[in-house]
């Protein structure tokens, strides 16, 4: 993996293309950008390689797979040596989407998708808060989701 990749105004457009379309053909994508597929191909391949580029994802819609109820839960730790073991618990729930480590006034701010108020509950009192390292949690429910899109070059 390089390191030391500085992206330039090509590579720029090229991100913000596949961004917006991540299955845009190399050869669409040249032409847009006034350069060979084969340009675009190299392009691409170095910014993978310098990890810029993890990957191609397929954008799932939580709520037409009946995921209604989106909330963020706040975790306090008993201590902070027991975080890598939480995590690793914290991964092995499906309901558990994101986590992140955090200061402030949680040790770990972790985002939950659930099908329902009552799979909410069953999945903080039958899962999350029987992890023994968990000293306390504060359940934030979200509403709306108004913005949502990745960091633009």
């Amino acid at each position: 993996m390089q390191d030391n990749y500085e992206i330039d105004n090509l590579d720029k457009q090229i991100l913000q293309a596949l961004t917006a379309n991540a299955r845009i053909p190399y050869a669409e994508l040249a032409k847009n950008c006034s350069v060979s597929a084969g340009t675009i191909h190299v392009r691409v391949e170095k910014m993978k390689q310098a990890g810029i580029i993890e990957g191609t994802r397929v954008a799932i819609n939580a709520k037409k797979l009946g995921y209604d109820v989106c909330c963020f839960i706040g975790v306090n730790l008993t201590s902070a040596k027991d975080y890598p073991d939480t995590i690793k618990r914290l991964e092995a729930l499906e309901e558990v989407v994101e986590a992140y480590y955090t200061t402030g006034n949680y040790s770990i701010f972790v985002k939950v998708m659930t099908r329902s108020i009552d799979h909410l509950q069953a999945t903080l009192i039958n899962k999350i808060q029987t992890i023994n390292a968990i000293q306390s949690t504060e359940t934030l429910i979200s509403l709306q989701n108004p913005i949502n899109r990745d960091v633009l070059p």
